[in-house]
């Protein structure tokens, strides 16, 4: 069973930053890909970021020039987040996919954007 450990969210203003740190139970060569979801109040689970083992990097157009995912280690992953804005609010979670094809998720962390 694969386990995520999510960290790094909190409340921050306007304009400040973030860094989201999640790692994974599994060995990094088990990993096809690593992502971070948001989902705000009331509206669905999209995807923010993703970085898959080759090293091929996605970003929402939303986060596109703010937001930075980066791995920390073989199975673990930073989203480096800039220039917040109150849009960015929302529940935070953890994705990894195996080549196996086996997908989990964390518990998700919360970032909250507000003056």
């Amino acid at each position: 069973q694969v386990q995520l450990v999510e960290s790094g969210g909190g409340l921050v203003q306007p304009g400040g930053s973030l860094r989201l740190s999640c790692a994974a139970s599994v060995s990094g060569s088990s990993i096809q890909a690593m992502g971070w979801y948001r989902q705000a109040p009331g509206k669905q689970r999209d995807l923010v970021a993703q970085i898959f083992g080759r090293g091929n990097i996605y970003y929402a157009d939303s986060v596109k020039g703010r937001f930075t995912i980066s791995k920390a280690a073989a199975s673990s992953t930073y989203l480096q987040m800039n220039s917040l804005v109150p849009e960015d609010t929302g529940l935070y979670y953890c994705n990894v996919r195996l080549y196996s094809g086996t997908v989990a998720w964390g518990q998700g962390t919360q970032v909250t954007v507000s003056s």
